[in-house]
């Protein structure tokens, strides 16, 4: 499937390493990538769903790697590899990104928290830590981290989950700034509802009427949208950078403060 403005692609020939890009926003966003002289580079852990989404792909040199990114060494192996074999990368995209239940916090599983925590923020790290040194010595890259709504309004069960996504927002600021004097863009995109992905799948365990009802009587975000927006950040002129872009659908709004009364 094709983005229908994609023919009127305005980035110039780039190296694109997108994580999590096995299904969902990930492959959504390397079709809209898909332009000739791109290389893009597919990272996540199921190598043939990594290859089918790479067969969709038909103008731009693809590269996949299976990849744990809670693994530093493996992170460090891959990217190193990507560098050898592919070249500098121009464009990072921090997509992967998990959630466990909605327990509330005294009944939830710290592994789950753990497992959370590891891919959400240490593999968002391990994978930025891997593209910087290149970027700094280039003066050169934009790195595109993929954060959430739920790091600014939290909600029952969301926890840790949401405190990871704070997280994300948090460090996409900071790395900006430790990163001013040069030329390297740094942005978070904040989604909120969004269908048609694994998420809801695996946040309720394979469940898959609990993660259908997430949706019923909703029209959320597509992956198509965010890939569409991800696109846009890394398409204008050089000199700007989109620190921070919240979105909804339109069927969701930031929730009222809970009171309770007793």
């Amino acid at each position: 499937m094709k983005s229908p403005q994609q023919s009127n692609s305005q980035t110039p020939s780039q190296t694109i390493v997108i994580t999590g890009g096995s299904a969902g926003i990930g492959a959504a966003v390397a079709r809209r990538f898909d332009e000739p002289g791109n290389n893009i580079v597919l990272l996540a852990r199921r190598k043939e769903k990594l290859k089918q989404v790479g067969d969709t792909l038909t103008k731009a040199r693809v590269v996949f790697h299976s990849l744990d990114i809670t693994s530093r060494s493996d992170v460090e192996e891959v990217f190193a590899k990507i560098l050898s074999d592919v070249g500098p990368v121009d464009l990072l995209i921090n997509n992967a990104g998990v959630a466990f239940g909605l327990d509330p916090a005294q009944k939830s599983d710290l592994e789950e928290w753990e497992k959370c925590v590891d891919v959400n923020v240490k593999g968002l790290l391990y994978c930025t830590h891997a593209v910087l040194p290149s970027m700094v010595e280039r003066n050169q890259g934009q790195i595109i981290n993929l954060g959430s709504t739920a790091g600014s309004y939290p909600y029952p069960g969301g926890n840790v989950y949401c405190g990871t996504k704070a997280f994300v927002h948090q460090f996409s600021l900071s790395l900006r700034s430790d990163l001013l004097g040069t030329a390297i863009r740094v942005s978070c995109v904040e989604p909120g509802l969004v269908g048609g992905t694994e998420f809801s799948m695996v946040r309720f365990r394979g469940d898959a009427s609990k993660a259908k009802g997430a949706y019923e009587k909703t029209k959320p975000l597509t992956p198509e949208d965010i890939a569409e927006v991800i696109f846009f950040t890394a398409s204008i002129p050089p000199h700007v950078n989109l620190n921070t872009i919240e979105m909804m659908p339109v069927c969701q709004a930031p929730a009222s403060l809970s009171v309770h009364k007793s």
